[in-house]
């Protein structure tokens, strides 16, 4: 049975290991603050682990394909210490009421409702690595938005991730974190997600995006010196409610697989674009072909804009963004009005590319300006969404940053 109490936590000092990015100093002062209140004891150490935005590749992930995202200065930090058995209370600063599992709910999909589950289901999937999984009692707090698309399970996920790693001195490569923390998140909280947002959180690196190929989980680095190049990315958050979001995604990926074993491929990725319209045409009905079409034009979008961030050439990527947006508004079908509104308002006011970015149906949009112009930008913005009756969206200008790392 699952339990609520708070409990006191023992002392460790396991040493730390470094890696880039920062948190920040609000946040992580905040899930110290809660460790103290909840456990009457100093934490061990505190973790953080970012948002992330894809700059480009929408539902290509578990279409085998290529994505480009990265990691965002917004942070989730867990303060932790281990405990001498093996059971888990983790607090949140969204939920003051600590919750606490034994391995009976870790090992058993769906026993921790709710926000926990990405932390019971990280455990549970360290135990299912065969890790010896230490106890601990942690902390939580964040701002990275929750239900706005930038990742904020992922970031929970491996925050948590780096702790227990730490705490019980486990023998885990980084590189193996990524598909640890998708394999929570699918089996064991049950969302459907592809590698892509793990990769990035963890892989993360300040100052480029990681060009990701989801089926060899091959990452590269590439250079995206917003700074050197004058720009500025915005990433608007539309407020706008999530619409059938788990069904809508869960509904596309069947169409995709489904499109992709009629086509005789092992996936999407596998559709050259030059023979995208004899494809095309074995398919049975237009919304399937448009699913299609979608997912491998994409793919192609994702290859144009790594060759053009390779050549510095990063103003020029703009209208990929705004036709990769097209493509999820038209062919793929998972924008909302208030993201088509500031998509065209971005663009409208000067930005060179806009497009949604996440699985759709709510989230953000992401616009590459003039770094001198991003206030500009997002005043229009707001003003369309005052217009149009929207609630007021949340803008801000990100760079890339670090992945996830321990911070003391």
């Amino acid at each position: 049975m699952s339990a609520r109490s708070e409990e006191r936590a023992g002392p460790a000092s396991p040493q730390p290991r470094t890696a880039a990015g920062t948190a920040s100093a609000d946040v992580a002062a905040r899930a110290t603050t809660g460790f103290r209140q909840r456990y009457g004891a100093e934490p061990a150490g505190r973790w953080a682990a970012p948002g992330r935005v894809n700059l480009i590749g929408e539902h290509t992930d578990y279409n085998d394909g290529f994505v480009l995202p990265f990691a965002l200065p917004m942070r989730t930090v867990v303060a932790a210490a281990p405990r001498d058995e093996p059971r888990w209370t983790v607090w949140s600063e969204l939920d003051d009421e600590p919750v606490g599992f034994g391995p009976e709910e870790a090992d058993e999909p769906g026993r921790v409702p709710g926000w926990a589950a990405y932390v019971a289901g990280v455990v549970w999937a360290l135990r299912a690595a065969g890790q010896p999984v230490p106890g601990a009692r942690l902390a939580v707090a964040s701002d990275v938005p929750v239900g706005s698309g930038l990742s904020s399970s992922a970031a929970i996920e491996s925050a948590v991730l780096a702790a227990l790693v730490d705490l019980g001195n486990l023998d885990l490569p980084a590189e193996r974190w990524p598909r640890l923390a998708q394999h929570a998140e699918n089996d064991y909280v049950g969302a459907p997600t592809g590698i892509m947002d793990q990769s990035a959180v963890i892989r993360g690196r300040a100052g480029h995006a990681l060009f990701l190929d989801c089926r060899t989980e091959q990452v590269d680095q590439i250079p995206f010196d917003l700074d050197a190049a004058g720009l500025a990315v915005l990433v608007v958050d539309s407020r706008a409610p999530h619409r059938h979001a788990d069904g809508e995604y869960a509904s596309r990926r069947r169409s995709c697989e489904e499109a992709a074993r009629i086509l005789g491929v092992p996936a999407l990725r596998d559709v050259d674009p030059a023979d995208l319209d004899a494809a095309l045409a074995k398919l049975p009905d237009d919304e399937t072909r448009r699913r299609v079409r979608h997912v491998v034009t994409e793919d192609q979008r994702v290859l144009d804009t790594v060759a053009l961030l390779r050549a510095g050439r990063v103003g020029e990527i703009g209208p990929l963004l705004t036709a990769s947006h097209a493509s999820m508004r038209d062919d793929f079908e998972i924008t909302v009005p208030e993201i088509d509104t500031a998509v065209e308002a971005a663009l409208a006011a000067g930005a060179y590319g806009a497009r949604m970015t996440g699985g759709g149906f709510g989230g953000c949009v992401l616009a590459l300006v003039d770094a001198s112009a991003a206030d500009a930008v997002a005043d229009a913005v707001a003003a369309a969404y005052a217009e149009r009756g929207f609630a007021a969206p949340a803008t801000r200008a990100v760079h890339p940053t670090g992945g996830v790392t321990r911070l003391d």
